[in-house]
């Protein structure tokens, strides 16, 4: 979170390498904010836009002394989505759909200031709980309304009772955290058994996923749904380099905005992914789809938007590049010329 009066001390991972004297791309790859030592994002951990205080980031650099940031909750700190979604006892994906409210809308601010990550004072989400229709003095989730942890908690908590026990079963897992047993516990616990058969199938290279499960002592009946994800997020972590390499480097030349990527399975197993376009641009967006390569997108807030098993068509989108993974460099080349590029993409 940013703290109360310190915004104008928030640094983008942009504003980071340039105080650095460093190529964004060249950032990423040498990552020099995770050296020892180094000050921590004030951004929340799951956020995909990272941001730090620069009063820190200098002093370290120069060598100086890190001071301390105040470490007590204010009404005038500005919280991401994670925050807010925590303050307020929803899930992230909730909070997506109460931000909307006016209330809440109102008071939205962008870091940066355009077309930034947004943020909420801390008391406009607290006075946003208090009179959320319906939930009584404080809000809060309701008695019997199904899970007794906030969402954001809930895979920490499943990976704890894995560690301790890999067999364990949903029954245990619901029980013990007072969570529902379908979907929540059945879905936690497989997406974490998948995570954990990729991990073992990277560092052992010989294993099959199906091995893996086996190996990792997970219950017989759980290999095949749990291979099954391990082996979708092989898949993507097998992409993320090339779809990191692009987004860098649209975001040197100006086009894009500074993104970590994330790949995701679309309902047809096929793999999709969005990279948001600087202010500007001829289009909010630009998606790569496994199948098709890259296109423009239409929307910003649902650039992939929903899977139909056939190439989006229609107005505003366009096919850029050769093939499905063009160099960086054809991109930014048929970006800057509204006449490259197809309406469908090249069979």
């Amino acid at each position: 979170m940013i703290r109360a009066g310190r915004l104008k001390y928030a640094q983008t991972m942009a504003d980071l390498a340039a105080q650095l004297g460093m190529p964004l791309g060249t950032f990423r790859n040498k990552k020099p904010h995770t050296q020892q030592g180094h000050p921590a994002p004030i951004s929340s951990p799951t956020s995909r836009a990272l941001l730090w205080d620069s009063e820190q980031t200098k002093a370290f650099h120069a060598g100086q002394p890190v001071p301390a940031l105040p470490n007590v909750d204010d009404d005038e700190d500005l919280l991401d989505r994670h925050e807010a979604a925590a303050e307020l006892g929803v899930t992230p994906a909730s909070w997506n759909k109460y931000k909307s409210d006016p209330k809440l809308a109102a008071h939205v601010v962008l870091v940066p200031e355009e077309d930034g990550t947004e943020h909420w004072p801390r008391r406009v989400v607290r006075e946003y709980k208090a009179d959320r229709p319906g939930r009584g003095a404080g809000g809060g989730r309701r008695t019997g309304s199904g899970d007794m942890i906030p969402r954001d908690e809930i895979l920490p908590r499943i990976a704890e009772l894995l560690d301790d026990n890999p067999a364990i079963t949903l029954t245990e897992v619901a029980d013990t955290l007072g969570i529902a047993k379908f979907p929540t516990a059945q879905a936690g616990l497989a997406q974490l058994r998948g995570r954990r058969i990729a991990d073992l199938v990277e560092a052992t290279t010989e294993l099959t996923p199906l091995e893996a499960a086996e190996r990792l002592g997970y219950p017989t009946v759980t290999h095949r749904g749990a291979a099954t994800i391990a082996e979708a997020e092989l898949r993507i972590r097998r992409t993320r380099p090339y779809l990191q390499q692009v987004a860098d480097a649209l975001a040197e030349a100006g086009v894009a905005e500074p993104v970590q990527v994330e790949a995701r399975q679309l309902a047809d197993e096929h793999l999709a992914a969005a990279v948001p376009l600087a202010a500007g641009q001829s289009s909010p967006a630009l998606v790569w789809d496994e199948r098709y390569g890259w296109r423009t997108a239409t929307s910003r807030r649902h650039p992939i938007g929903k899977d139909a098993g056939t190439a989006p068509e229609g107005e505003g989108i366009r096919y850029l590049g050769s093939g499905t993974r063009p160099e960086p460099a054809e991109l930014l080349e048929a970006l800057a010329d509204g006449r490259k590029g197809s309406k469908r993409p090249k069979a």
